[in-house]
């Protein structure tokens, strides 16, 4: 078979993106230059890749989906092999392509690319963001070379260098009398109206840890948004529960505290993620490392409550 690595690449963004005009736009190309990609690949493989539909666009075959996988496949390989060839003679350069957990970001990413670019100030950080399992999907398809999120979410033939451990703690309202206790257990809540974060797998999470005392929480709002929580909670419209904590929610000038919950069996496990079966770039294997590093140095006990 004769095909360019351009020619994969048009390809792999028309099934990625689902269209044609998406993959010119992200590619910065002409639409007949993927169509023409497309094509030819097609003629060498004696079958159709995708569907085309009038109106609709586009859609992908049962072959096509195969091909996809091979195509992400060598195409991840293809980028290893040039940050690899990029570091020969000790100058690790090239770039970290990393998903993250979005809601937990802001509190671990900072001192992360901070310590990492004065070491490989060359290399260039790609920042994909999302809840849990879009995080995780990064990971799979190729579009990431590392995934930063639970555990839980570790899968047959990945890689997990945990970080750190996340126990749940409240957040409450500074002028809430419960602010001011050392610590809370899971009945002094229960009754109070609780905002709950509700990304995919966290309203479970958070839920199962009341069942496990035959308690339920009394949830009056839901939000998709960290931010929308903290707000929420200032306003004294009830109590949230959250596993990261930012260092910024520490501060005396706050209107919220974060409180341990005594009684909470659980604490997540937060770290890196990779595929077992991937050779990574030095560049990637670098970065890991150095998230071992900031680990062993306590950076990351900044952003616990115990």
């Amino acid at each position: 078979m004769n095909f360019t690595l351009k020619q994969l690449r048009y390809v792999e963004a028309t099934g990625r993106l689902g269209s044609i005009a998406n993959a010119a736009q992200e590619l910065s190309i002409s639409q007949s230059s993927i169509t023409a990609a497309i094509g030819a690949l097609e003629n060498q493989m004696g079958f159709d890749l995708f569907v085309r539909t009038p109106a609709k666009g586009i859609s992908i075959t049962p072959g096509g989906h195969e091909t996809m996988k091979l195509i992400c496949g060598f195409l991840v390989q293809s980028r290893h092999f040039e940050a690899e060839m990029m570091a020969i003679g000790g100058d690790a350069s090239g770039s970290v392509r990393m998903s993250c957990y979005a809601t937990a970001a802001p509190s671990f990413l900072p001192p992360i690319l901070k310590a990492f670019k004065t070491v490989y100030p060359n290399t260039a950080i790609k920042l994909l963001e999302g809840n849990m399992e879009a995080t995780m999907a990064y990971l799979n398809n190729g579009e990431a070379d590392l995934a930063l999120v639970y555990s839980e979410m570790v899968q047959e033939r990945q890689n997990f260098t945990p970080l750190f451990r996340a126990p749940p703690y409240a957040l409450i309202a500074a002028d809430d009398p419960l602010a001011r206790s050392a610590s809370v257990c899971l009945a002094d809540l229960a009754e109070r109206p609780m905002i709950m974060l509700d990304l995919p797998r966290t309203r479970e999470y958070f839920t199962d840890m009341f069942a496990q005392f035959g308690l339920k929480p009394n949830v009056v709002h839901t939000t998709r948004s960290a931010e929308i929580v903290r707000a929420l909670v200032s306003g004294g419209h009830g109590f949230s529960i959250l596993n990261i904590c930012p260092p910024d929610y520490r501060g005396d000038d706050t209107r919220f505290r974060a409180i341990p919950i005594r009684d909470a069996l659980k604490a997540p496990e937060f770290g890196i993620v990779t595929l077992a079966d991937t050779r990574q770039p030095s560049i990637v294997k670098a970065f890991v490392q150095q998230c071992v590093d900031l680990k062993q140095a306590g950076v990351f006990a900044e952003i616990v409550i115990n």
